[in-house]
């Protein structure tokens, strides 16, 4: 059913903290995310459309919500279509927590704050376009 959410919180996890730009690309992504708790951190991935259903995220990190911040930006991108996954792990233990049936416990959040229907939003509700310097706000709930 949501067993997909041990797999985003993995696959976030273990996106390297750290890409280099592909020469040419000049796109930028801001996401800013907003949180019922000023505790633990957001992780977050960047997907593009080969890879937003189960591969590793094109960009990926974690922002520091206990620390005041709520913004990651990612530059160095080609134009295109991209979609975000993002969940926040309020008590700071690493992990997405989920109850017994695997249903997550924290709160989570797609871009264009698109929602799934028993699992993660699809990449049709979720990618977004990125041209230039983009800007997107998401409700982590």
């Amino acid at each position: 059913m949501f067993r997909t959410a041990s797999l985003i919180a993995a696959v976030i996890m273990s996106a390297a903290p750290a890409f280099a730009a592909e020469p040419g690309a000049d796109a930028s992504v801001s996401l800013t995310f907003e949180t019922r708790a000023d505790t633990g951190a957001v992780m977050v991935a960047l997907y593009d459309e080969t890879t937003y259903g189960g591969g590793q995220p094109v960009r990926a990190a974690r922002i520091d919500v206990a620390a005041g911040e709520r913004t990651v930006t990612f530059d160095g991108l080609p134009d295109g279509d991209y979609g975000v996954k993002a969940f926040h792990d309020v008590n700071g233990n690493g992990r997405m927590d989920t109850n017994p049936f695997g249903m997550p416990t924290e709160p989570f959040a797609f871009s264009n704050n698109a929602v799934g229907n028993m699992g993660p939003a699809g990449w049709d509700r979720a990618h977004f376009a990125v041209s230039g310097a983009t800007v997107q706000t998401i409700s982590i709930r």
